[in-house]
């Protein structure tokens, strides 16, 4: 299969590019999914398999966010530019500007880059990146609890350990972000005002739009961003819960939720197996 392939789409001369990963239907429509060696796997079409992964990704990120703001000095995990707002709140008010939140984004943007090169060396070995980077992000989740765990329940957020602990979760909501680009046409699992504002647009287009095609296609994106928005709330609804109740240890939440997305990808690695045999 060649690097990209451009798909002359039915309206106009308009060309769509598909990467590597990226299936394109009859119509010219891309339909999305990630490479399994010589074959796409679809996972983010209206799939069994994606939902349920989708849906375990958003709920890490709300959770390990909600958690990370309670319980480390109000540093977000996930919604990493919220951290330029805390640091600018907190350089206005008493003048300190705490470590964590100053290098957290330079941090996430340096593991992006990073997992970028995995990637790109994985797909020039011919393996499937996604399962790799599921597993990477558990590691760095789990990582990320053992060492707040370590420790105890009343260290000082602005210690070296715990702002290493922080950027361990940073770091892993880094590889989500650059792994959930491999599922092409899914809406992030950690960015919720973008993903509200698409599927207020898309409800519209589905109840407005004069095309069938259109208003059909509008309502898949819908429940997709609904799925996903749904996720990162009960996320965020439990992670809170569980900190107030149980500190740090509340981290077993998004650990334990990476461990589901890993074994999702699994049974979808299996399932595809099967398929091929039959």
């Amino acid at each position: 299969m060649s690097e990209r392939a451009t798909v002359h789409s039915g309206k106009g001369s308009s060309a769509v590019c598909a990467e590597p990963g990226v299936a394109v239907s009859h119509s010219g429509s891309v339909e999305t999914g990630v490479m399994e060696g010589s074959e796409i796997a679809d996972w983010v079409d209206e799939s069994a398999g994606s939902k349920p992964l989708l849906f375990a990704l958003s709920l890490i990120a709300g959770s390990v966010d909600v958690i990370g703001f309670l319980g480390l000095g109000g540093l977000f995990i996930a919604h990493i530019t919220g951290n330029l707002v805390v640091l600018a709140a907190r350089l206005v008010g008493d003048g300190k500007a705490p470590v964590a939140h100053l290098i957290a984004v330079p941090v996430f943007v340096l593991v992006v880059a990073l997992v970028k090169l995995l990637v790109i060396g994985l797909q020039r070995m011919r393996i499937p990146s996604l399962q790799p980077l599921l597993l990477l992000q558990f590691a760095l989740l789990s990582a990320f609890l053992v060492t707040c765990i370590d420790n105890g329940p009343h260290a000082d957020p602005e210690s070296a350990n715990m702002i290493v602990a922080g950027m361990l979760g940073v770091a892993a909501m880094a590889v989500q972000n650059a792994l959930v680009q491999l599922l092409k046409g899914a809406p992030s699992t950690a960015v919720m005002t973008t993903n509200i504002t698409r599927f207020v647009a898309d409800l519209s287009d589905a109840l407005l739009e004069s095309s069938i095609g259109d208003r059909i296609n509008a309502r898949k994106r819908a429940r997709r961003a609904g799925l996903v928005i749904a996720g990162f709330f009960t996320g965020c609804a439990l992670g809170a819960a569980c900190e107030q109740a149980a500190g740090l240890w509340s981290l077993l939440l998004p650990a334990g939720g990476a461990l589901i997305a890993v074994a999702l990808r699994t049974q979808a690695n299996r399932d595809l197996s099967l398929k091929r045999t039959l």
